[in-house]
């Protein structure tokens, strides 16, 4: 047998399922703006929602520059 700290050890949750948990919990969303279960006014949507929180991505950056 052995033995483990506290919190290790166990299952692993899947990455959707915490997504699906915080939303669900919290209010927290994560997604992806590549995601492909969204439509295409979806995705510009979430891209919108990122640049107005957190200002343009990296690649929109280089590519406005160049």
């Amino acid at each position: 047998m052995r033995w483990q700290p506290r919190g290790y050890g166990g299952q692993r949750r899947d990455p959707e399922q915490v997504k699906r948990e915080g939303w669900q919990e919290q209010g927290l969303l994560a997604v992806s703006a590549d995601d492909h279960r969204l439509t295409w006014p979806e995705r510009e949507l979430v891209r919108q929602l990122g640049e107005k929180l957190y200002g343009p991505r990296a690649g929109d950056r280089e590519a406005a520059n160049g």
